[in-house]
């Protein structure tokens, strides 16, 4: 119940941001929201109901599974990697006001 409560309050905070006016706004939006969705993938793997992924004794029904874990670590990368890019357009795009008429 709290994981979804969680869930839940991070995507209203990043719905609240994104729909700002600022790109630096828009921006930390977006990185909410990437941990909300990071937090609901994790939640969907069924955290809850199945023991520790290796050193687990037992049956291979009672392992956790590894694929929403490679999920997120994938989400990561790429909400990383697009929250740089987005922090680079935010920073150049600035001062594009005004061109040079010579």
């Amino acid at each position: 119940m709290t994981l979804a409560i969680t869930i839940g309050i991070l995507t209203a905070g990043a719905v609240y941001l994104i729909l700002q006016r600022g790109m630096v706004r828009i921006v930390l939006g977006f990185v909410l929201l990437s941990h909300g969705v990071n937090l609901l993938l994790m939640s969907a793997g069924g955290v809850f109901r199945r023991g520790e992924p290796l050193l687990a004794q037992g049956t291979g029904g009672l392992l956790a599974d590894p694929l929403p874990q490679a999920f997120v670590l994938t989400a990561i990368v790429i909400a990383f990697s697009i929250t740089i890019y987005m922090l680079t357009l935010a920073a150049t795009g600035k001062g594009d006001d005004t061109e040079d008429a010579s």
